[in-house]
C-alpha cells in the first residue's frame, strides 16, 4: 500500500473516530501492514532504517490523512528514532553500558513486528517541562521503582510500553532519566481525554506505581534527559511539524472541495484566501523539509536546532492560520459538525500549544537572533 493510498483510507475514517474520541485501531492495523511500525528501525534489526527526512515525508502524508492518527505515529516514532538515531559514540560519552545496546536492540527490533511505544512525559500544572516533574524514581536492588502520574500521554491503553520521564528522588538538583515501561501491572490509564482537537490521539492519564530492572533505564544512564533536549531537540521540537504541514495540506485540499461545491470559488477574495493559504502551507512544508535535511545530515549542530525550532514554530502557527482562513472562506456550513474543515480547524489549533509551544518557539529563536544564548533559560 503506497503513502498516498493509505492516507486515503485514514481520510476516510478520520471523522468516525473524531466523534467517538476513541483510538484508530484500522489505522494502526494499517500501519503495522505497511511496516510502518519499524521505519525508524535499522536494517539489521527488520526495520526500514529510514532517516529525519524520510520520517518527515511520512508524517506528512499521514497528516494530510488523519491528524489524530499522525499524532500518536510521531510518538512512537520520536521513541524509535531516538533511539536508533542518538550515536553509539555520543551514548558511550555520556557513560551508556555495553548492556544497553542488546537492549535497544530488542525495543527496536519489536517495533519492527508491530510494537507501540508512546511518550509519558506531560503532567498537570508543568506540561512537558522535564525541569519541573513530580514522577520520581528510586533505585531498588533489581532495579528502579517509579511512582507519579503523567497525562496527554497519546495511545494511552494501546502502547506496548511507554517513554516515562521521571526524577531522582534522592537528588537536590534536578536530576532527570528516561525509562522504557512496559504495559502491565503498576501502569493504570485513566481516562481522561475529551479534547477540542485530536481526540482520537486517546492522550489520556497514566498512574505509575510500578517497579523495572535495570534495562528499562534508557541509554543506561541517569540524569541525561535535560542535557539530550539542549543537545539534539528534533524528536521533541520538529517532529510534531510534519504532522501539522499535513494537517494544513489537507485543510487546503478540503476548503477547495467544499468551495468548488457551493460555487464559491468564483469570488475573488475566495480565490484570495486561498492564494494566501497555498503560499503559507507551501512556505511551511519548505521550513519543515529544510530542517529535516539539517537534522540528518548535521544532526545536533547549531545551525541545525535553529531549524528545527523554526519548523515547529512555522509549522503550528501556519496550520492555525490556514485553518481559520479557510474555514472563513467556507463559511457557517463548514462549522458543522462532520464536516472535515470543522474538525481539522479544531486540529490545527493544537499545534501551536504542543510543545514546544510557538510562543517557547518564537522566544528561543529571538534570543538566538540577538546573539544570546537561547538555552540560558530553561527551556525544558
Amino acid at each position: 500500500m503506497d503513502l498516498h493510498s493509505l492516507a486515503d483510507r485514514l481520510s476516510g475514517r478520520a471523522s468516525k473516530y473524531d466523534v467517538s474520541g476513541d483510538f484508530p485501531e484500522e489505522d494502526f492495523d494499517d500501519l503495522r501492514e505497511a511496516g510502518l511500525m519499524g521505519l525508524m528501525v535499522p536494517h539489521r534489526l527488520g526495520g526500514a532504517g529510514a532517516t529525519f527526512a524520510e520520517y518527515t515525508d511520512v508524517a506528512m502524508r499521514l497528516g494530510s490523512g488523519a491528524g489524530a492518527t499522525a499524532l500518536v505515529f510521531n510518538m512512537h516514532a520520536s521513541v524509535t528514532g531516538a533511539l536508533a538515531h542518538t550515536p553509539d559514540e555520543l551514548v558511550r560519552q555520556f557513560g551508556a553500558p555495553e548492556s544497553f545496546f542488546a537492549s535497544r536492540d530488542r525495543v527496536l527490533a519489536a517495533a519492527a513486528k508491530g510494537a507501540l511505544y508512546a511518550v509519558a512525559m506531560s503532567e498537570r500544572g508543568i506540561g512537558s517541562r522535564l525541569s519541573q516533574v513530580r514522577t520520581s524514581y528510586e533505585r531498588t536492588g533489581s532495579g528502579f521503582r517509579i511512582t507519579g502520574a503523567k497525562t496527554f500521554v497519546s495511545g494511552a491503553g494501546h502502547a506496548d510500553a511507554y517513554l516515562v520521564a521521571a526524577r531522582d528522588s534522592s537528588a537536590a538538583e534536578p536530576r532527570v532519566s528516561y525509562f522504557l515501561v512496559p504495559a502491565g501491572p503498576g501502569v493504570e490509564v485513566q481516562p481522561a481525554w475529551d479534547s477540542l482537537g485530536m481526540r482520537a490521539t486517546a492522550s489520556h492519564d497514566l498512574r505509575l506505581d510500578v517497579e523495572v530492572d535495570e534495562d528499562a533505564l534508557v541509554g543506561g544512564i541517569e540524569g541525561a534527559a535535560l542535557l539530550l533536549a539542549q543537545v539534539m531537540p528534533q524528536w521533541l521540537v520538529a517532529s510534531y511539524a510534519a504532522v501539522y504541514v499535513g494537517v494544513a495540506q489537507a485543510v487546503l485540499r478540503h476548503g477547495v472541495e467544499h468551495l468548488r461545491e457551493r460555487g464559491l470559488h468564483t469570488l475573488p477574495l475566495v480565490r484570495a484566501r486561498l492564494g494566501r493559504a497555498d503560499s503559507q502551507v507551501a512556505a511551511a512544508e519548505l521550513v519543515v523539509r529544510r530542517a529535516a535535511r539539517q537534522v540528518t545530515d548535521d544532526p545536533g549542530s547549531q545551525e541545525t536546532n535553529r531549524w528545527v525550532w523554526r519548523a515547529k514554530l512555522i509549522a503550528g502557527d501556519t496550520a492555525a492560520d490556514v485553518a481559520f482562513s479557510v474555514l472563513e472562506a467556507a463559511g457557517a456550513s463548514a462549522t458543522r459538525r462532520g464536516h472535515p474543515l470543522e474538525r481539522l480547524y479544531r486540529d490545527a489549533r493544537c499545534g501551536a500549544l504542543q510543545p514546544a509551544t510557538s510562543d517557547v518557539c518564537a522566544d528561543w529563536l529571538g534570543a538566538c537572533a540577538l546573539g544570546d544564548d537561547p538555552d540560558e533559560v530553561a527551556r525544558w
